[in-house]
């Protein structure tokens, strides 16, 4: 007993240091936010680069992760002396889209929910938010379209990534499987689940929604009805919980992309995004991408869509390894520029971690 008293007496000697280092950071976050007078509160590359940093020195037991997670909620703490931020999410509350921008901004940050995708960027693009959080693909159900369809019109510019592991979850009024009739959910979320469905519950009626989160508002007007959603929503929304981990891959990630107006500076490990069409000859495609080759650019995803021209065209999105500042970079997107028809640079960022 004596040991273990000790032991927490000097937890404690170390809560009050911390206590007072975590003071003594936020009024030097303070100074800088004086500084830059309200403008750029939230810089994604510096904000990457201490997130890196505190990894690499951390000599555990802790792991890299939650070192991170702590250090995302100081920084948020700290820039919420500074200023107010308001990011727009996919909607209602509960939806991963809504946990994506907490686990990215921290629990400091006020959050605004968003009905659609459409309206998050319609939030940002009218400076009604400083930034917006949409999903953009998933690992197992591949690209969000409409995400897509919209980036290609945007004045919005792509600030950020969050690359977050999903967790479905089955929830009910019901008591058991045997009572739902009816599953709700959205579209990626029912695809991400297929095999459990057929599974355990063959027959069931399954119903595609805007949300996750509307998917559980639902499920809790209807006893025979459930939901495919986050452990969150069936906390917000009262329902039971009857099966959880129920995605079809243990591995089931959700990319979402973080919205701005704002260019975001080189942080030493960025992506870029971008969307560009080719001429309709033979080998154009393979010529619009052999400057990556050339200049030493890595693509790390490639995804044609409709131009919606009515005609049969596509236009192709990418994301590159590397910052629109860096020289090899430049040079290949000014090679692609006198190659493509049409070129649109969504931004450079910095690529993130699995969160």
């Amino acid at each position: 007993m004596d040991s273990l008293t000790t032991i927490r007496r000097k937890i404690d000697a170390l809560d009050a240091q911390l206590v007072k280092l975590f003071s003594a950071r936020a009024k030097i976050a303070q100074q800088v936010g004086k500084i830059k007078n309200g403008k750029g509160i939230y810089r994604a590359d510096r904000e990457a680069q201490v997130l890196r940093r505190v990894s690499a020195i951390n000599p555990g037991p802790l792991p890299a992760s939650s070192i991170r997670r702590i250090y995302v909620e100081i920084m948020s703490a700290c820039r919420a002396l500074e200023d107010k931020m308001t990011v727009g999410y996919l909607g209602p509350q509960g939806t991963f889209s809504q946990e994506a921008a907490i686990r990215h901004f921290g629990g400091a940050v006020t959050t605004r929910s968003c009905a659609t995708i459409d309206e998050v960027f319609k939030l940002v693009e009218t400076a009604a938010t400083g930034y917006g959080v949409v999903p953009v693909e998933n690992s197992t159900e591949g690209a969000i379209g409409r995400t897509l369809d919209l980036l290609l019109a945007t004045p919005a510019t792509v600030c950020g990534e969050i690359m977050l592991p999903v967790q479905q979850c089955l929830m009910s009024k019901a008591k058991n499987l045997k009572a739902v009739k009816k599953v709700y959910s959205h579209a990626q979320s029912l695809g991400q689940c297929q095999r459990w469905l057929a599974r355990h519950l063959p027959g069931v009626e399954q119903v595609a929604v805007v949300s996750n989160a509307e998917a559980a508002v639902l499920a809790s007007r209807d006893a025979k009805s459930a939901a495919l959603a986050s452990r969150t929503a069936a906390q917000i929304y009262k329902l039971n919980l009857l099966a959880r981990n129920v995605q079809d891959e243990s591995r089931n990630i959700t990319r979402f992309l973080v919205l701005s107006r704002e260019d975001v500076a080189p942080s030493g490990r960025d992506k870029t995004s971008l969307i560009l069409s080719a001429r309709n000859v033979p080998g154009a495609m393979q010529d619009l991408l052999t400057p990556l080759k050339q200049n030493d650019v890595s693509m790390t995803r490639l995804e044609s869509r409709p131009a919606r021209t009515g005609r049969w065209d596509y236009v192709f999105y990418l994301d590159i390894e590397g910052h629109v500042q860096d020289k090899n970079v430049a040079r290949a997107l000014a090679a692609i520029e006198r190659k493509a028809t049409f070129v649109k640079i969504l931004g450079s960022y910095p690529a993130t971690f699995v969160r």
